[in-house]
């Protein structure tokens, strides 16, 4: 029994802000020295949207296993943070996974099965190629990308920017938990029903602390902004000169042609499979 409780307790004490932070923080900077994070960012905005739109217009079952099976070697090579394959589990599961475990145990028929296996490997595709390629952009790196096409540049620094902000949220919020830890009174959570109590009040301080953590945010937003229109942020962001500079760390290499044809050909053979099956 004591040993069932200090394995909860551990599981506890690492799941907690800083972990989370860590793993937003390894998900978002600490991929730059994987096999998708070396390629032209050009590339995978086009691999991306190729992955993440196709797929919800195909219907074959051969198909979409094969570009399943693609975005998930990319996944692998992209080494995403665990915790954020686990949302993707869970995330899959809650959207349409339980439909197909659902019509397994009670009298789906193989029609049935297959149009959920379907609708299934589509989300799963599309979820995995836009972590696969968040996982493997660096915030700069995927702003230039927009940039070349010709997206704006208050939308790629706002993408650019949110990521940026994430590890100011994730702080800020747990400075706001550890205030109300300090001021607080939590009840006693050693019996089955303090557990329960103590989790109803884990809950009511999230909750509070959604509004200072809003301001707060807000406050050094604006500070940001200030900091950006000093440095003339809005000039350099429409100026050719620094677009070039920019522009001139887009390089498409071997490795990005050697990428585009694996993929191209793993698509080929599927759709060859596709129409002799």
């Amino acid at each position: 029994m004591k040993m069932k409780k200090k394995l909860s307790e551990n599981i506890l004490d690492k799941f907690s802000i800083d972990f989370l932070r860590t793993q937003v923080l390894k998900n978002a900077y600490g991929n730059d020295d994987t096999v998708i994070a070396a390629l032209d960012p050009r590339i995978l905005i086009v691999w991306y949207l190729f992955m993440g739109l196709v797929p919800w217009f195909v219907n074959n079952l051969w198909f979409l296993m094969a570009c399943f099976i693609l975005v998930l070697v990319t996944t692998k090579l992209a080494r995403v943070a665990g915790l954020v394959l686990l949302l993707f589990v869970i995330g899959v599961f809650t959207q349409t996974g339980y439909l197909l475990v659902v019509s397994l145990f009670f009298g789906g028929n193989a029609s049935t099965v297959v149009s959920l296996l379907i609708l299934t490997l589509k989300v799963a595709t599309c979820s995995l190629a836009s972590i696969t390629v968040f996982s493997g952009l660096d915030p700069d790196r995927l702003s230039n990308g927009l940039m070349w096409y010709g997206c704006p540049e208050r939308l790629s620094f706002s993408i650019s920017y949110a990521y940026r902000v994430l590890p100011m949220l994730m702080g800020e919020f747990q400075n706001i938990l550890l205030s109300f830890r300090m001021r607080g009174n939590p009840p006693e959570h050693e019996t089955f029903a303090g557990k329960v109590k103590y989790l109803f009040y884990q809950v009511k301080v999230i909750m509070h602390a959604f509004y200072p953590l809003m301001l707060n945010t807000a406050k050094r937003s604006r500070t940001t902004v200030e900091a950006l229109e000093i440095k003339g942020y809005r000039y350099a962001a429409v100026n050719k000169a620094v677009k070039k500079m920019k522009f001139s760390t887009l390089k498409v290499t071997y490795n990005d042609l050697l990428f585009l044809a694996v993929s191209f050909l793993w698509i080929s053979l599927s759709v060859l499979a596709s129409t002799l099956a």
